[in-house]
């Protein structure tokens, strides 16, 4: 089953995302919430260190966040060597050009936008839904 980070600030949004997850009946194995960018390297490198839990299969991100923002953390994210190959999808409220181009260079798999929740959000769920179900994921490093 898939294991989720979700990156976000926003208890509102947080909640809003683990109602529609609930609504499509979309069950993933765990669903983990930091609040911005150094919460979720903590936690990633720390899972990799303790040999604990496996590594979140995916990691839904926002841009704008305080400490560390997703743009930033993507950085830190490709830079190390351990988790430069998780799979990362944005989801922000930021429509901006050079956000979208930031994170693409960062090789994220997706870019989506909160502004579009309701109908766009449940096909969101649908699409990660079809990637859980016929992706084949990269084996867990040890």
């Amino acid at each position: 089953m898939l294991q989720i980070l979700l990156v976000e600030d926003d208890d509102v949004d947080a909640e809003a995302l683990l109602r529609a997850f609930r609504r499509q009946r979309f069950i993933v194995a765990s669903l983990t919430v930091v609040k911005n960018g150094l919460e979720a390297l903590a936690l990633l490198r720390d899972l990799h260190v303790s040999n604990g839990p496996t590594r979140p299969h995916l990691i839904l991100l926002d841009i704008n966040m305080p400490q560390m923002n997703g743009i930033e953390f993507l950085t830190e994210l490709r830079q190390d060597d351990m988790l430069k190959s998780s799979i990362v999808f944005v989801l922000t409220t930021s429509n901006r050009d050079e956000d979208k181009m930031a994170a693409y260079n960062k090789q994220i798999a997706g870019y989506f936008l909160k502004s579009r929740a309701g109908h766009d959000f449940q096909e969101m769920i649908k699409l990660l839904d079809t990637y859980n179900r016929i992706i084949e994921f990269p084996p867990e490093v040890v």
